[in-house]
């Protein structure tokens, strides 16, 4: 069989405006999940194709001979997800099958546009799903046991743009922030052998990949495995040109960790700052303290390793003075870059179901589930305000004068990114105040009438 899987993106993201920033942000790569369970499908004889949509519009006439598409659901393309399943089952003719983060939590709701529904990982069923062994409407797929088991990424599959490999040592993590996905999606928290991790990082290699991202939700929760992977990947040469990973505010406390890693030239670092308002970090279940954000916001220059530092906006406990504090603070230490998340109550998460619960969902489709809209109540400020806090911290720390600044300490290409980064977010932020007078049910203008 052809077996065709997309991942998809929603109406924004596929624009071209979007696509401009993203492309400043960071590089083009692909989720693991389709480029592994592709080639368990290719090893079997089957032909296999992978998709993304965020990079390149679908082909409609290059793919729909295809016996089989495969759609990997996030909540934030979940909207797009069921329009091309419905596509592909009523107009085409097609089996759908889906799976992923939202339809493992939906999987009810995501069975009206798929034949078929994987809950979980689907290492272990996908096969089976496909050539038809397995005919349950929704199939409930174990975790797997041995992640040294899982068959590496097959990027020739990929029809994609791509120019940084994806690697995940592990599975989940092992703390539980109240608004996470990925560590309800991947239970319980498993680790792949350093040896492991090594052999995929010479494959990227031999195939001539510059970039790499460590997609571990915590790269660095066992800070004693995270040394030794380094220390190997300096041993074997296996130093790429920039290597992306996130990480907590806790790697500050071990400065051989931090030489190893400036070593191995994983050299930029996700690191959730989440607010400086410690009421706020109670409640989302951080485990990290105040003094935990400073020591690392002042160390990891030390280091030349890049933070991009992620903030959550519109915590219960937190005002709007304690965002614009935690953004200045950000541009204080010099972040590389900022992600200001609003909070996004996901399906299958414990804010999702507090939110429910208090009646404070505002917004109900889910491509503006995506971290950059606001879709609920927020207790202290307007849905409205909380929308143009994400604007202002934007436009705040993409400045010109914050452009120059990093040409200084991380050099030219840090700085041509943040100047691309500047002129996107002047772009967004003109596209918000036109949208948001336009009475034309858009979510900007529904969130300046919602009370």
């Amino acid at each position: 069989m052809k077996i065709v899987f997309i991942t998809p993106a929603a109406d924004i993201r596929r624009n071209a405006i979007y696509r401009l920033g993203g492309s400043f942000y960071g590089r083009s790569n692909s989720i693991t999940g389709p480029l592994i369970l592709g080639r368990i499908l290719k090893d079997a004889g089957h032909t296999v194709e992978v998709y993304e949509e965020l990079y390149k519009n679908l082909d409609f006439d290059a793919i729909k001979d295809a016996d089989v598409f495969c759609i990997y659901t996030m909540t934030s393309n979940a909207t797009r997800a069921y329009e091309l399943g419905d596509i592909f089952r009523n107009k085409y003719k097609k089996r759908v099958l889906m799976g992923g983060i939202h339809a493992s939590s939906k999987p009810d709701e995501a069975l009206k546009h798929a034949d078929q529904i994987i809950v979980g990982e689907g290492e272990n069923a996908i096969l089976d799903v496909v050539e038809g062994n397995i005919t349950d409407s929704i199939v409930y797929a174990p975790p797997v046991k041995d992640l040294d088991t899982v068959p590496f990424p097959d990027y020739s599959i990929l029809k994609t743009p791509c120019k940084v490999a994806n690697v995940m040592t592990s599975r989940g993590c092992p703390f539980g922030c109240i608004f996470c996905t990925t560590s309800r999606m991947f239970y319980p928290y498993r680790k792949r052998t350093p040896d492991n991790v090594i052999e995929e990082l010479q494959m990227y290699k031999d195939m001539g990949f510059k970039y790499v991202n460590f997609e571990d939700d915590n790269f660095t929760a066992d800070k004693n495995r995270a040394k030794e992977i380094l220390q190997k990947m300096i041993q074997n040469d296996l130093i790429f040109k920039e290597t992306f990973f996130f990480g907590r505010t806790d790697m500050a406390n071990d400065e051989e960790l931090l030489a190893l890693l400036r070593d191995a030239h994983l050299n930029r670092v996700l690191i959730g700052i989440e607010s400086l308002n410690q009421e706020s970090l109670e409640y989302i279940d951080k485990h990290q303290k105040i003094k935990d954000i400073e020591r690392c916001g002042n160390i990891l220059q030390k280091y030349k390793i890049k933070l991009i530092a992620s903030i959550v906006l519109g915590l219960d406990y937190d005002t709007k003075e304690d965002i614009r504090k935690t953004v200045d603070f950000c541009k204080n230490i010099n972040a590389y870059q900022l992600q200001p998340a609003i909070l996004t109550p996901y399906p299958g998460t414990p804010v999702y179901d507090q939110f429910v619960k208090e009646d404070r969902m505002l917004i109900d489709d889910w491509q503006y589930y995506d971290m950059m809209n606001v879709v609920f109540r927020p207790k202290n400020m307007t849905p409205w305000e909380l929308q143009s806090e994400f604007f202002h911290a934007v436009k705040e720390f993409y400045s010109f004068s914050g452009a120059m600044k990093m040409f200084k300490i991380f050099g030219f290409e840090a700085g041509i990114r943040r100047l691309g980064l500047w002129i996107a977010s002047s772009f967004g932020m003109s596209f918000f105040k036109k949208k948001s007078n336009k009475e034309d049910g858009n979510i900007y203008n529904q969130l300046k009438e919602a009370v």
